[in-house]
């Protein structure tokens, strides 16, 4: 049961990463979904440098780097949490092996709360349950 609840754990962190790659690059083209309401703030991120490059780039390009690599990072913890799942036999393995997974999905959750919005939320909510739930039944 619990390779099942790592399994569900990790597709949930694989899809929310790969709904936010392939917005991320949708938005590259044609801004619509993980950009300001503003269109003159996008047209300022993209008019505007970053200190740190120099002219290396812009604001609206960091923005479109910063949504890939976090939406690389979400897609490659949840593959490994699936890895995990997937590994899972009886006897179990010792149950610490789930507080990494279980912590790192509740950073996550502490970041979603604070600073995104209710889908990603709720689904990281979830794959935390799942997680803590698999722990309590390794």
């Amino acid at each position: 049961m619990s390779g099942i609840l790592l399994l569900a754990a990790g597709g949930i962190f694989v899809l929310l990463g790969a709904l936010h790659a392939l917005y991320t690059l949708a938005d590259e083209r044609r801004p619509r979904r993980i950009v300001p309401e503003a269109p003159a703030v996008r047209e300022a991120m993209a008019g505007t440098g970053v200190r740190l490059a120099r002219g290396g780039t812009t604001m609206w390009r960091a923005w479109i780097g910063f949504n890939l690599s976090h939406a690389l990072g979400a897609v490659l913890f949840g593959a490994l949490v699936m890895l995990l799942g997937y590994s899972w036999q009886e006897p179990t393995p010792p149950r610490f092996i789930l507080l990494l997974p279980l912590g790192v999905t509740l950073v996550y959750l502490t970041l979603s709360v604070r600073y995104w919005f209710r889908i990603p939320t709720a689904g990281i909510a979830l794959a935390a349950a799942c997680i803590a739930v698999a722990w309590m039944l390794a």
